[in-house]
């Protein structure tokens, strides 16, 4: 059930996937406390970091030094790549990822995340520079390849297996795709066959069932979730305790459940300060009301907000409403 990197035991092998703007330190630490085997920070572009722009670093909150947490890195060049590795290893970083899967247009115009699956020479070479820069276990997090044309990820992950990588994850869609259509979990198992590292399955896998079912097509060693955990911070660990056994979490309802949403958005409000934690935490509101069946009237006084306080006296009448079903809800 565990996987291996170094001294580090990812178990059970379910980890939360690196979505930006969401993985942030409130939320890691909230799912992390119900039970995961590793959390994703947000990616980090390596440049920006090394260089230190205002808010970057500050922003990014990597959790350096925090137990069953890796740090994402993205960039086009080897020397930025191997800086900024070298910087968060040497602030307490265990595990260090390499981002070739992204594929937003802001990134992949600027030749980093999934455009990178286009030159895999060019790939390596970001690979073999951030593998020689630490001592820490590295892993790597790509697509299927950029199109239907260009489907390299296992070509690329025998070469990062060759270069020092530790551990593969694979996100089912190539990188045209975006997120439309259905993640194609069969296909993991190429990579699988051809690697003698661990391989995560990643895509559309938002409870055990999917969970199950994605590891049974791709043969991976364990199972990432993203989107399936938005508002649902307890995902990871029943899909962990329903799939490998471990202990089942006690998944808040009620008033445990409006402690859980009071003590997370206060947590965003102490991160980011009140201004922008009002703004930052109504994506993560939303996704707590849209499990609960939340009254579009509550709902939109909620999300419109102007002050903590209105929010706080809020949360009972808003998850708290008789049509309210939580629990497996998504």
């Amino acid at each position: 059930m565990a996987i291996h990197l170094a001294d580090i035991s990812i178990t059970p092998p379910v980890l939360l996937a690196p979505l930006a703007g969401i993985t942030d330190l409130p939320f890691r630490k909230l799912v992390s406390g119900f039970g995961a085997g590793l959390v994703v920070s947000e990616m980090v572009a390596s440049q920006e970091m090394v260089q230190a722009k205002p808010g970057v670093r500050e922003k990014a909150e990597l959790g350096l030094g925090a137990d069953r947490t890796s740090v994402q890195l993205a960039g086009r060049e080897a020397y930025w790549m191997a800086e900024a590795a070298k910087r968060v290893a040497a602030d307490g970083a265990r595990v260090i990822d390499i981002n070739m899967g992204c594929p937003a247009k802001k990134v992949t115009s600027g030749y980093s995340g999934s455009a990178l699956m286009k030159d895999l020479d060019h790939a390596l070479t970001l690979i073999e520079a951030v593998v020689g820069a630490v001592d820490v276990p590295v892993t790597l997090k790509c697509r299927l390849g950029w199109d239907d044309d260009c489907l390299n990820a296992p070509e690329l992950a025998r070469r990062a297996e060759a270069a020092g990588v530790r551990m593969m994850t694979i996100h089912g869609r190539t990188r045209c795709q975006f997120y439309k259509g259905s993640a194609d979990w069969a296909a993991i198992a190429q990579v699988k066959e051809a690697v003698t590292i661990p391989v995560i399955a990643n895509g559309d896998i938002v409870d055990a069932e999917t969970a199950r079912t994605a590891l049974a097509r791709s043969g991976a060693d364990g199972v990432m979730i993203g989107r399936g955990a938005q508002g649902r911070p307890w995902i990871l660990a029943q899909v962990a305790s329903e799939l490998f056994g471990t202990p089942a979490p006690r998944i808040p309802t009620g008033a445990a459940l409006v402690d859980m949403v009071a003590g997370h958005y206060s947590d965003m409000l102490s991160f980011y300060g009140t201004e922008l934690g009002l703004k930052v935490a109504r994506k993560h509101l939303g996704w707590y009301m849209d499990a609960a069946n939340t009254n579009a009237t509550v709902r939109r006084a909620i999300l419109t907000a102007r002050t903590p306080q209105e929010v706080l006296e809020r949360l009972d009448e808003a998850l708290l409403a008789p049509e309210a079903e939580l629990g497996d809800a998504g």
